[in-house]
């Protein structure tokens, strides 16, 4: 190893390293670490031979990596090409970045990774919201896994997930993206994709830090009205649990808080952040949320002016281009409008990330491991299985009144926009609805069967008529009388719904594709209206990316089923379902409303925020509550006991809840542990998810489930502004939902009131004992 270089040599300290490394560059190759370049980003023009680019490259690393480069963007998630092709290009780029580099360091490569690497034939994975639905962490932290080997191989080093906003108003677009509307459960399905990425060698990326889901109206990127303790009691948890967890790095919410953009915020990105959770990894800009300081929040009055109040904030790499960083930095420091020490503090930070990685390493080699074996399958039998294992255990049985099964023979009518698309089961993010979305030509990259497809197969003695009825958005109402006639014509009525997602309006669902209110999109409520007037029984299905408010229809319709938008395999996975060969488990992890009325609303309220009848003439009572889900067989949730009635403060104490099959077919069932601080200093939820755990139970079998909670997780911010936790009576109730909860008991905490700076105990351990 040459001693001159001892950066590249992976037996010393990554510190002795990076320190090493970072004396030797100038300003302006400290400057170009924080920038990054994304190639093929402009239209190549409307006449692109099918299996080609659909973009032209747009960046010259010739310029904007003369001296060196923080990370490429979205080096998959750009255009069409096969996934090898894509690894060559990649590999060429790196060869270039370190040719032009005095000391050869590469670039990061970071892409999106929602629903898996958004890349042109990669596994379609069920959305972030199906994920939450299985309340199985476990199989969420395959899939993070999965996902990040994939990425591995192709030489991608960072992933632009998980989202952890907690879902504060479902018209907002980006539901879908999301684990659902309460922290916990946003945290442990958080954590445990995370942890499964970085388990592959990939850096996970916490969105957005923070209160991205809470802006005005559900509209994107508006302000967010919150005050500092629902910020540090709801939004804020899932990101301190992932950081405690050693997620790698976290990125920037495009909403103000309190008149503060987060991508300027010194209090959130490093007092916060850094100093309060101990945060170690990188602070990467969501894209163009430098510039958008300048133009859109007007807090600086250029970009140079915007570059400086990111760094000294916090922020240490622009995405996904180089504006208000690189060169424009370099003219702040020598300016003195910004130290050169923050610029190392950044530098170092990024540097880290490379040595940690490999990526200094005298051997490093630019080729992605794929190329060395010359296969690079990313959507891989084992991916497509896993895949389906999510859409079946995400799928919630919302009402049976015995329609399900679907008998085996018989005529029945398949009606619905989403019955036939299979684009309808992808996420926004997936790179069909999020690349090709006018360009049906070049289809979707993966194997998909709709639903359609799946049913006829899946059930091949019954006589299927299917129309569409209408289209998922326009308001054609020319198909729902051809509908009407096949659903009167039927012994039984499929009816699917929900949406086609999309960017930036183009979709029904996903960034940029909020709602004014929560009803079906286009005139789909009136083809179920339509058709459940016929008289013929109907099973609904919905397909979406947040709840819509179809709950007016459980009176009517003899079943329904709520799927989010269950990916590649959802087609088969539901089809399985609705026939009986698999039996449901998904739970609901956001409430289906019973009108389009009263929004916001979600369940962890506190009491002013429930029905008020005498002061108001809305119900915003739920059709479905927050973790209700139905199976083919059924579950008894009983005899909640604890080991100790007293608790210290600074205590714990194990709560047992017993659960029993009392059906005639196996399932699985999700035990919740809820509770509530019925007097407290500050208002409090009516009711808040304490754990839970799901149960595979053969007919007429028990278990008992053992939570051990840390009175940790009973602390909110009170009357200070502090976290605490205070002595007092806690109500705890276990059951199949948050309001089916027979189960209840109470403990008693003792002692001095404690402020609890730091979180030491996110997690809830459970056993199970099956004597």
């Amino acid at each position: 190893m040459d001693g001159d270089r001892p950066w590249n040599d992976p037996a010393l300290p990554i510190d002795e390293r990076v320190d090493a490394l970072l004396a030797r560059l100038t300003l302006q190759e400290k400057a170009a670490q924080l920038t990054s370049s994304w190639e093929d980003v402009e239209p190549a023009g409307p006449e692109v031979a099918p299996g080609t680019s659909l973009f032209a490259p747009a960046g010259d690393l010739t310029l904007t990596a003369r001296h060196g480069l923080g990370q490429l963007t979205r080096p998959y998630g750009t255009v069409p090409r096969p996934a090898l092709d894509h690894a060559r290009v990649l590999a060429e780029r790196q060869r270039q970045i370190i040719a032009q580099s005095r000391f050869g360091i590469p670039a990061m490569a970071h892409d999106e990774c929602l629903t898996g690497l958004t890349a042109y034939g990669a596994t379609i994975y069920p959305t972030s919201l199906a994920m939450a639905a299985t309340f199985d962490p476990a199989l969420i932290r395959r899939v993070g896994s999965a996902i990040g080997a994939d990425m591995a191989a192709a030489g991608i080093h960072q992933g632009l997930a998980p989202v952890v906003d907690v879902i504060r108003d479902y018209r907002w677009g980006r539901c879908e993206e999301t684990y659902g509307e309460d922290p916990h459960l946003v945290g442990e399905m958080g954590e445990a994709y995370a942890l499964g990425l970085q388990g592959a060698g990939v850096y996970a990326t916490l969105k957005h830090f923070a209160g991205y889901s809470t802006s005005m109206g559900g509209r994107n990127h508006a302000p967010a009205r919150l005050g500092r303790r629902e910020l540090a009691d709801v939004i804020l948890p899932p990101f301190e649990r992932c950081v405690a967890a050693g997620v790698g790095s976290v990125m920037n919410s495009y909403a103000e808080v309190d008149g503060e953009a987060p991508a300027a915020s010194r209090w959130l990105l490093t007092t916060v952040l850094r100093e309060q959770w101990g945060f170690e990894g990188t602070v990467v800009s969501d894209y163009w949320a430098l510039p958008f300081l300048a133009d859109a929040h007007r807090l600086a009055a250029d970009l140079s002016g915007a570059g400086v109040l990111a760094l000294k904030a916090g922020m240490d790499v622009e995405l996904p281009d180089q504006r208000a960083y690189g060169e424009t930095l370099e003219a702040a420091v020598r300016d003195g409008r910004v130290d050169e020490d923050d610029v190392d503090r950044s530098v170092r930070r990024i540097l880290r990330h490379k040595a940690a990685l490999g990526l200094l390493d005298a051997d490093w080699d630019p080729e992605p491991p794929a190329l060395r074996t010359g296969e690079l399958d990313l959507d891989t039998p084992a991916g497509r299985a896993l895949a389906h294992a999510v859409a079946r255990s995400s799928a919630v049985l919302l009402s049976n009144k015995g329609a399900l099964p679907l008998p085996s023979t018989g005529r029945i009518a398949l009606i619905g926009p989403c019955a036939d698309d299979v684009r309808t089961m992808f996420g926004c993010y997936s790179f069909p609805n999020h690349v090709l979305s006018d360009r049906d030509d070049l289809g979707d990259g993966v194997e998909a069967v709709s639903l359609r497809e799946a049913l006829t197969a899946q059930v091949p003695g019954v006589q299927w008529e299917f129309t569409p009825g209408c289209p998922i958005r326009e308001p054609d109402r020319s198909g729902i009388e051809a509908a009407v006639r096949a659903g009167a014509a039927a012994d039984l009525a499929v009816v699917v719904v929900g949406d086609k997602p999309g960017m930036f309006g183009i979709g029904t669902s996903g960034e940029g594709c909020d709602v004014e209110d929560l009803r079906l999109p286009g005139v789909q409520e009136e083809l179920v209206e339509a058709v459940l007037a016929t008289g013929t029984p109907v099973v609904l299905v919905v397909n979406s990316g947040r709840p819509y408010a179809v709950g007016r229809f459980a009176d009517e319709a003899a079943a329904m089923v709520q799927v989010f938008l269950p990916g590649e395999e959802g087609g088969r996975a539901t089809a399985e379902l609705l026939a009986g060969e698999a039996d449901f488990s998904g739970k609901l992890p956001v409430q289906i409303p019973a009108s389009p009325a009263g929004q916001p609303y979600t369940y962890l309220h506190p009491p002013l925020g429930d029905r008020q009848s005498r002061l108001s003439n809305l119900d915003p009572t739920p059709a479905f509550p927050f973790g209700h889900g139905l199976s083919y067989t059924t579950f008894e949730v009983d005899t909640l006991s604890v080991d100790r009635e007293h608790v210290p403060t600074d205590g714990g104490f194990t709560a047992s809840v017993r659960v029993r099959n009392t059906g005639a077919r196996p399932g699985a069932e999700t035990v919740q542990l809820y509770f509530t601080d019925p007097v407290a200093q500050v208002t409090r939820p009516i009711r808040a998810l304490l754990a839970f755990a799901k149960v595979s139970l053969a007919p007429g079998e028990e278990a008992t489930v053992r939570f051990d909670v840390h009175t940790d997780r009973l602390a909110f911010t009170g009357l200070s502004g502090q976290r605490v936790v205070e002595p007092g009576q806690i109500l705890l109730y276990a059951g199949s939902s948050s309001t089916d909860t027979p189960a209840r008991t109470t403990v008693d905490l003792v002692g001095d009131e404690r402020q609890v700076p730091v979180i030491r105990h996110h997690t809830v351990p459970v056993t199970l004992d099956r004597s």
